[in-house]
């Protein structure tokens, strides 16, 4: 089974420095049908003008991860770390028992443009740990390239749960498969571009909740970036 959620069906967020999609229930955008699918709790899409950002703030029990697709992402936390995640970063941040963090754009004339993902972990009370790693375009051109999972195989970013993602980078006509276990579900999203997996069309900021399919195959209309969760 394969269900459609339209680009414009997500909930919007208009604070004047950040405008923000909620492709789940965050915030102040509230849909009991839309709490999340599987462990992926959010995938919010966010632009945060030139000069602001999010202050200084808590997380806990929550893998966090960061994927900028234009301008730069600037990140402090009290881990210690200080960063600037730019587009092929891949950041992520375990919360555990407890961080805190600011993210800004110290652009003074662009806006940065990124996704902000979480998942839930396998176990709480963990301790709070981060990981940057860079992934070229070349990697993901015409394949399905591993970014995130449990064992951290492939050179991709650990996180605490038995969940992996996967980003490519297709042409036109340019077509990947992926194969999912029987007790398995999946949820792809199109980060630009248009798309079907198994005959399902999707546009920029589309996505497909997967459940049943075993043999997914995602086929580009147009250049496109997607973003496959394959989920316990």
């Amino acid at each position: 089974m394969i269900t459609l959620r339209k680009s414009s069906d997500r909930g919007q967020a208009d604070h004047g420095w950040l405008h923000s999609q909620h492709s789940f229930s965050f915030a102040d955008y509230h849909d009991p049908q839309e709490m999340g699918w599987g462990p992926l709790r959010v995938i919010n899409e966010d632009s945060v003008e030139p000069g602001q950002g999010f202050g200084t703030h808590g997380h806990r029990d929550m893998e966090i991860i960061s994927y900028v697709l234009d301008g730069e992402l600037e990140h402090k936390d009290s881990m210690g770390n200080g960063t600037v995640i730019r587009p092929g970063d891949v950041q992520r941040m375990s919360a555990g028992t407890g961080v805190r963090h600011s993210e800004f754009n110290p652009s003074p004339r662009s806006p940065v443009h990124f996704l902000q993902i979480w998942i839930e972990p396998a176990a709480v009370g963990m301790a709070p740990s981060y990981e940057q790693k860079y992934f070229s375009p070349e990697e993901k051109k015409g394949r399905l390239r591993l970014l995130a999972s449990q064992d951290g195989r492939d050179g991709s970013v650990t996180v605490h749960r038995d969940a992996d993602l996967y980003a490519g980078l297709l042409g036109p006509g340019e077509k990947v498969t992926h194969q999912l276990a029987t007790d398995r579900m999946a949820y792809l999203h199109l980060v630009r571009g248009e798309a079907s997996i198994n005959g399902v069309r999707l546009e920029t900021g589309d996505a497909a909740k997967i459940k049943g399919e075993q043999n997914l195959t995602i086929i580009a209309n147009a250049d496109s970036e997607v973003l496959l969760f394959d989920l316990d």
